[in-house]
């Protein structure tokens, strides 16, 4: 994933870059640069699928009313099948690690905040939904067409993982909530926090659209996960969903809370298949393994 960065830099921005400061290669590639004329900004290049036109869109809404993330300086601008935009730094904070109850607490509140936020933002879905959430794929089988994991030794997968993906899957299928706008990837990794309060929420790359309460389960079970991923406890996603339901001023139906379950689980299981084809570790698939039967339970699934 390559593309002229200083002379993007010198047609977008105005001024060529003197030193790149920062750089991480994942999905997207990030580049911070600092700028001739000054300025410190951070460039984003993703394969243009499609969904950086409203991901940016309401992350530029967001950061308009206050909420703490990097706010756009430029549009996306289409370069060679990247979609690339440039947007504000917005350093310093540190990650809150820990998966208890009390964590998770703290992290619904921002999740609820961030959730009343989005209602009001009016943008095209952000189709198709982060790889890691699209259980509402058309592919065969249980998982998303990934063509870098497709390739690989599938007979690795160990059983109970495709059978809790497949049972949670059908779940999540079989809801008529509606979908709406939602960050898929809130993770210990992708939030700062300064002085006991939130200081930034990165990664709006994953906004995706999916029922609410599946949107809320799958923050509830990944909110801890910073490298390697895992699965929190379940009594934390419990007291994340309480919390979440309490700060947004509602209950959910006992349909949505087994929705919320089942979204809990499904970014573990996509780990989890993750790690053994990877050769690496297995917290995702151990957790799946220790927790699967409860949670699947509590999914109705």
């Amino acid at each position: 994933m390559t593309f002229d960065l200083p002379g993007w830099c010198a047609s977008s921005l105005g001024s060529a870059p003197v030193e790149v400061f920062y750089e991480r290669v994942s999905i997207s590639s990030v580049h911070g640069v600092r700028l001739a004329d000054g300025r410190e900004v951070y460039v984003k290049a993703r394969e243009d699928d499609g969904r950086a036109f409203s991901c940016l869109a309401a992350q530029a809404a967001l950061a308009s009313r206050g909420f703490p993330c990097p706010r756009p300086i430029t549009p996306v601008v289409l370069v060679a099948g990247l979609a690339v935009h440039a947007e504000e730094p917005l350093p310093g904070g540190e990650m809150l690690l820990g998966s208890s109850p009390s964590v998770a607490r703290r992290y619904a509140e921002v999740f609820a905040r961030l959730m009343a936020l989005l209602e009001d933002v009016d943008v095209a879905p952000p189709l198709p939904n982060p790889r890691w959430s699209r259980w509402d794929h058309t592919d065969p089988g249980p998982w998303p067409s990934i063509g870098f994991l497709d390739s690989r030794d599938q007979s690795v997968v160990p059983e109970f993982v495709v059978d809790v993906a497949e049972r949670l899957r059908k779940r999540l299928l079989a809801t008529r909530l509606p979908c709406v706008l939602g960050h898929l990837d809130f993770e210990a990794q992708n939030l700062r926090w300064k002085d006991g309060e939130v200081w930034a929420v990165h990664d709006w790359d994953s906004l995706g659209w999916q029922p609410e309460a599946a949107l809320a389960g799958a923050a509830a079970g990944a909110f801890a996960n910073a490298s390697p991923p895992g699965l929190v406890p379940i009594e934390s996603t419990a007291a994340f969903l309480e919390t979440y339901q309490k700060c947004r001023g509602r209950r959910f139906t006992e349909e949505e809370l087994e929705i919320a379950w089942a979204g809990s689980t499904w970014t573990a299981v996509h780990n989890a298949r993750w790690e053994v084809l990877h050769g690496d570790p297995t917290p995702s698939g151990d957790a799946v393994r220790e927790q699967g039967a409860e949670r699947l339970r509590l999914a109705g699934a």
